[in-house]
Formats: structure tokens, sequence, C-alpha cells
């Protein structure tokens, strides 16, 4: 038997036979156990009450007065386990808004159990498992579970989702900690029944994990990072957390932990610039969007703010803040942004609630676009009655116009206009641009229109890349007199903001490049690219720079005048790091090759080469960039200005991020992922003839992150032995 903890099993009107062993087994683990019915049971004779239930929970049972005494043990301090179905009485006790969305029962093929989330390894209730993935439940048997999977608890954690076998299944959120008042409750929703045999290994962790749990609760210990919201403390902490990935970006923006995808609502507002993103809370992997805040005074340092928008339980947004933009109505900061709900994808409008931008008021009046045009006719999926979605709002002689992303019944993707006085009357005015499902995509996303004085450009996102378009706008219509990509990799979502300077600045979604399970072990996932000055060049061209306030991220220099390549060399550069910047100049002479190699290891085993050839192609090869077999291995490539011109290189290589800027036209940003600690070496060589770097240097870049700016952090990663 444990230490002495008195525990009280509850149980309505009789128990069932899978509650019965479950509490039979409680009380040969404990030495002071009861069994009480929930109609009776005095809450406060208890260290911890444990519910366990697998008849289907209908909220009746906690009705009246015995669901208020217990809500009010728990909120003055008590400690509650809900176990299987009876994980769906947080919502009826008033413990979250928002209950599991799946429950049921469902037949086990595989044996099943809590997948950990890496930020809670430490968990007192994950003590005694050497690994995030736990089986608790074999196969072969039917059995009752309670989870979220479309939405996400509003007040809870969750601690962990599901494994099956060898499978994440990571929309399983089946174990969540509350902390109402000053209580705790902690549902187990899955994989923890009792009344069938099961196989030793899953029969001893499941009591592992029910005996972690109930000691835990009889505690009454805090744990960091638990509670929600979290404050900028927590957030910081968590951080701090994941500040020894050498895999982790630390010059970009990322999120503190867990998930992020598309930049939104970019504002430079009272002199702070103001970067919302796609955040999931729950866990490194897309679902139940929320919108994510970092904050700076000059485009280089950041800070995390608090989560800004959530889903409404009641709203059109239940299932997701999507993406959207940030405006200034006469004052007052306002976002535009996709709400979702079952099927639908509609427009919603929130006003800030603060000047810090921190909190937003949602229009009560939301969906402020309650349907999708009828013509043309808005594309109709399995997911969604209408792909329609992302805002791009400006406003133009004394009217709001609004660009929605869709696709088209029988087409492609279209970039659609809407005009209003309020920002909340909205009528249709039809697409400005539509293109064929061929050549440009089925679904056009995250639309922007970027006003260069005599031309435009228009940006929009299929699935696979951001395509431009150059040209003229006028009275909603675009023509397009030139069409590229703003970015040839790992790119995608981006949106701009307009600094009080004049400047336009680009952000985008730096997607990762490895297996689901691979971000769930790191604990986050998804970076921001680093801000792009976009401009237009003398010949009507578009021009990509990086934005110069990173120079002040510049630490130690390194600089050589010139080197000359002979075919078949290779000069090593004296730096060892995964955070840096490169620029250099290079000739081809009569090469038919040079490559700049980062990330290398002293036998090259791993590295990653950037080629740039005589046939006017820059190319970035990750064949061998990680041993990592998860890992891709596919090369990108982008045309270039013709070789017989000098090249002009930026290259800024941070952690997993290799982002390639060449002749400040071309972009191509790529994730990949060495293995060894040693993978810190930079070289240069030339194929198959002369090469002259005219002139290079490599800064090493400090961190934009308080939490990682101490200098031993990025010296740890680059000199482990």
């Amino acid at each position: 038997m444990v230490e002495s903890r008195r525990v009280g099993c509850l149980f309505v009107d009789s128990c069932s036979d899978e509650q019965t062993a479950a509490y039979e087994w409680c009380e040969e683990a404990f030495d002071d156990v009861e069994r009480c019915s929930l109609a009776t049971v005095d809450p406060t004779d208890y260290d911890v009450l444990w519910w366990h239930r697998d008849d289907p929970f209908d909220g009746a049972a906690v009705a009246g007065p015995q669901g208020e005494a217990l809500a009010a043990y728990v909120r003055s301090g008590g400690s509650l386990l809900l176990t299987l179905g009876a994980m769906a009485a947080v919502e009826p006790l008033g413990f979250d808004a928002v209950g599991p969305d799946a429950v049921g029962w469902e037949e086990i093929p595989e044996p099943t159990g809590p997948l950990w989330k890496a930020l809670y390894a430490d968990h007192p209730v994950a003590e005694g498992f050497d690994t995030l993935r736990v089986h608790t439940r074999g196969p072969g048997i039917t059995v009752p579970y309670a989870r979220y999977e479309h939405v996400a608890p509003m007040a809870g954690d969750v601690l962990a989702s599901t494994v099956r076998g060898d499978t994440d299944v990571v929309k399983g959120m089946a174990t969540v900690v509350w902390e109402p008042g000053e209580g705790h409750v902690l549902g187990i929703g899955s994989a923890v029944s009792f009344r069938q045999p099961t196989h030793d290994i899953c029969h001893r962790n499941r009591e592992t994990l029910v005996s972690n749990a109930l000691g835990y609760l009889a505690d009454g210990d805090g744990v960091r990072f638990t509670g929600r919201p979290k404050d900028v403390e927590t957030l910081t902490a968590m951080r701090e957390g994941l500040a020894d990935d050498p895999l982790r970006p630390t010059f970009h923006v990322t999120p503190p932990a867990n998930w992020l995808n598309d930049p939104n609502g970019l504002i430079h507002w009272n002199g702070r610039y103001h970067l919302f993103y796609q955040y999931n809370p729950t866990g490194p992997f897309h679902n139940t969007i929320h919108w994510g805040h970092a904050v700076s005074d000059d485009l280089i340092h950041w800070e995390d703010r608090p989560v800004a928008l959530s889903p409404s339980p009641d709203g059109p947004d239940r299932d997701g803040c999507w993406s959207g933009c940030a405006v200034d109505d006469d004052g007052t900061a306002t976002i535009l942004y996709t709400g979702g709900r079952d099927k639908k994808q509609l427009p919603c409008i929130a006003t800030a609630a603060d000047e810090a931008l921190s909190s937003w008021v949602k229009d009560p009046a939301n969906p402020v676009i309650e349907e999708t045009p009828a013509e043309p006719e808005v594309l109709r999926t399995e997911d969604w009655e209408g792909e329609f979605r992302d805002h791009c709002v400006w406003r133009e002689d004394g009217v709001w116009h609004q660009l929605i992303g869709a696709g088209m019944e029988g087409g492609g993707g279209a970039a659609l206009l809407y005009v209003s006085e309020n920002l909340r009357d909205w009528e249709y005015r039809g697409p400005i641009l539509s293109g064929d499902r061929d050549t440009a995509g089925t679904v056009w996303e995250c639309p922007e229109l970027l006003d260069f004085g005599d031309r435009h450009l228009l940006h929009v996102s299929n699935y696979e890349d951001v395509v431009y378009f150059l040209g003229t706008y006028d009275d909603g219509e675009f023509t397009a007199e030139r069409r590229d990509k703003l970015d040839h990799g790992d790119f995608y979502a981006p949106q701009s903001m307009w600094t009080d300077d004049g400047r336009i600045l680009t952000w985008g979604w730096i997607p990762e490049a490895r297996d689901v399970s691979a971000q769930w072990d790191a604990g986050w996932s998804g970076t921001m690219s680093l801000p792009r000055e976009l401009t237009l060049a003398d010949d009507g061209g578009l021009c990509q720079r990086p934005a110069p306030e990173l120079t002040a991220l510049r630490g130690a220099n390194t600089h050589h005048d010139e080197l000359r390549l002979s075919s078949g060399d290779r000069q090593r550069v004296d730096v060892e790091s995964r955070a840096f910047e490169l620029r250099a100049t290079v000739r081809l002479e009569d090469a038919e090759a040079v490559e700049l190699s980062v990330l290398e290891t002293p036998d090259r085993a791993e590295r990653t080469p950037i080629r740039y050839t005589r046939d006017s192609e820059m190319y970035v090869d990750r064949s061998e960039s990680s041993h990592d077999p998860e890992a891709t291995i596919a090369t990108q490539r982008m045309r270039v200005t013709p070789y017989d011109s000098p090249l002009s290189l930026r290259v800024f290589v941070d952690g997993s991020v290799v982002e390639v800027f060449a002749n400040e036209r071309h972009c191509l940003t790529s994730r990949v992922y060495p293995t060894s600690e040693d993978a810190t070496g930079i070289s240069l060589a030339a194929d198959g003839g002369r090469a002259t770097v005219a002139s290079l240097d490599v800064w090493e870049m400090q961190s934009a992150w308080d939490a990682e700016r101490e200098p031993s952090v990025r010296e740890k990663l680059s000199s482990r032995p």
C-alpha cells in the first residue's frame, strides 16, 4: 500500500462492474478508501475524491445540490479525479465552459494510453515513465472514453493526448488538468478501464498512472506551466524550458511552446510592433486555433504576451479564431478574422479592449458576413460548406475594402472583394482576380493587396506556394502583368505591415518539414520568417530584403576580403555556429557551380549545401542534412540572376531554419534538422572550374528573446562535445 491518503470513490445509485473493479484496486493500493454515494458524500472528509464512470454522462448526476456541493468543495481547495466518462462532468460542474466533444464507447485495436506532452514530461502524474508514450490498456476490448478532439478546454491544460500502438493521435486530448479556484481537477478520459484483464505492462502502467494521479491530487501541489490563462511569467518559463533545443530558432519569432502558423493582425500601434499569430495552446499540432501575441519596440527583440483571442463556446468561432488582419478605425484598433464553427467559416470582427492590444471585444452581431456569395459559386468540400476565409482590409476614398480568399466550384482560387462604410455592413462586389486550378491552385488563402504607387502586388497562398502577381488595380479589378513565387521553399501565408516610416514589412509562416511525432517530442512547431522589406526595383520587378533592423542582432564577425576557389578544393570558414548571418558576393569565373555548405559536421556526414550553378539556378540540397529518417530530404530550387553577373547572397541560419536571399530579388526558405551536436561548420567549394568569393562576412546572431538572450545558451549549443 502507498502512504496514507483518504480517498473517496464516488458513484451514483450503485457501482457498475467497471467501477467495482476500479475501486477494489484502489482499496488494495491505498489504506484509507471509502465508496461514497454522490448524493450523500461529505467531500470534506477526504483528501481526494475519485469518480470513475463507464456509463454515458448526461449531466443529471451533478444537477442540484449534490453537484453544487462537489463544485464548491473543489473551488475551496479540494481535489477531484475524473476518469473515463466522468471527465465529461467538467462542464456541468462549471469547471470549464467547454467539455469533451468526443464521448462514447470504442474498440481498442492496439495498446493505447497517454501521449505525454514534452512540456509536462516531469509532471508528478507522469512519474515513473521513461517515455512520452505509455500504453495503459491492451487491445481487443470495447471501453468508454471522453476526450477533446475538435475543440479545446477553455480553462484546462492538456497534459497528454493519445498513443495507439506506434501511432501518435495528437488530436485525442484525453488527459487534462484544471485549477478552479483553489482546487485541482484531473481528467483521464480513456485507456484506464479496470474490469477486463490486460497485458502485464499495460496493467502496471495503468496502476502507476492512477496511483500517481490520486497522490498528486491529494498532495494539492501546483505544477509549473499549468493553469490558464497563462501570464507572461509562465510563457517566459515555457520558452526557457525549450531553450536547450539546438533545432529551435532563437532570432526568429517562435511560439513559447506548442503550435504556430500564419502571422495575423500585424500592426504598428502606439510605437510598438504587434505580431499576432495562429496558435494552438493545447500542443504542437494544428487544432482549435487561438491568436498568440508577441510585441517588439524595435522589430528584433520580442516579448511574449498572453493569448489575445480565444474561441467562444457559443460563438461562430467556437472551433477556431482563424487568420485575419488589423486596422486603425479612427483611433480604435480593430481586427477582422475568420471564425470557424462546424462546417461554416465566416468573417468576424473585434475591437481592442486596451491600448496594449492584449484583449479584444468581439461584436455580438458576428459574423459580419453571414453567407458566401452566390456568384461565383464558392467551392464546397467535405470539411466546409464554402472555402471562404482570410482577410485583407484597407481604406480607400473613405470606404473600407476587404479581400477574402476563396475557391470556386469548377475553377481555381479567387480573391473576393467587399466594401463597407463601417467595417460591419459589407456589400459584395465580386472577384478582383481569379485563377485556374492547374496553375494557380484550387483555393486561394490569405490574399493580400499591396500598393506601391503606380503598381500593385497581390499575393495568395494556394496550399503549396505563395504566388504573387504584379500589375495594376483599379475599380475592383486587378490586371496582372508579372507572376512569380514570393518564396521557393518552406514559406506560407505571409502578411504585411505598414510601418510609421512608410515601409512594407512582410512575415511568413515557416512550417516544419519533419513528421508529427518529431514535432510532438520537441514540444513546439512552426516559426515566423524574418521580416522582409518589399519594394519595387527600377525595372518594375519585386525586391525583397531582410529588414535593416536585423543588423542590430549581429555579434562576432568573421571577414574575408577575397577567397579564390579552385575546382575540387574546399575551404572551411573559421566559424562554428547554428545561429548566424552570412553575406557574400560570388563570381563563378569558369566554374560550373559554387557550393556553400552550412550546418556541416567535421566529417561532412551531415551538411546542407546551397549551390549556385552556371544554369542560373540555386538550390538547397537536403539529402544529407540530417540522419533523422523522418526529416525531409527533398531538394528545393529557384531561378536567379544569370551567372555572368556577380551573385549577392545573404543567408540566415537559425537552428533548423535556412533563409536565402539572392540579389535582393529571390528568396528560398528551408527547414533542416541536423542530429549531430557538431553540425555547426561552414565551408565553400567550386565545382568544375574556378570561382571567386569577392567578399565574405559571417556574423553570429544574438537571440531575439529575453528568455534566451544569455550568451551561454547559444555557446552551449555550439560547443557541446
